[in-house]
């Protein structure tokens, strides 16, 4: 049995491109209206738990030239 958002997903693929890509625009926008109390507070969260396992070795870092190369192989897959 298909799940709420299974249908709303199902029936906005069912839109123009255009129709699409408004509602990607909305979508998008109410993120940006969460503000500090939403999305950037997962985000650093987040960069204070990977900096966290950096600091404590669970992690190694690489350099930016090693992670471009490797994303740029995973994007030619």
């Amino acid at each position: 049995m298909a799940t709420l958002f299974d249908e709303i997903e199902a029936d906005a693929m069912k839109l123009s491109l255009r129709d699409r890509v408004k509602l990607a625009q909305r979508l998008v926008s109410s993120l940006d209206d969460e503000g500090e109390s939403g999305v950037e507070v997962l985000w650093a969260a987040e960069a204070e738990r990977r900096l966290e396992e950096l600091r404590t070795g669970k992690v190694k870092g690489i350099d930016a030239a090693e992670a471009f190369r490797k994303a740029h192989e995973a994007l030619k897959r």
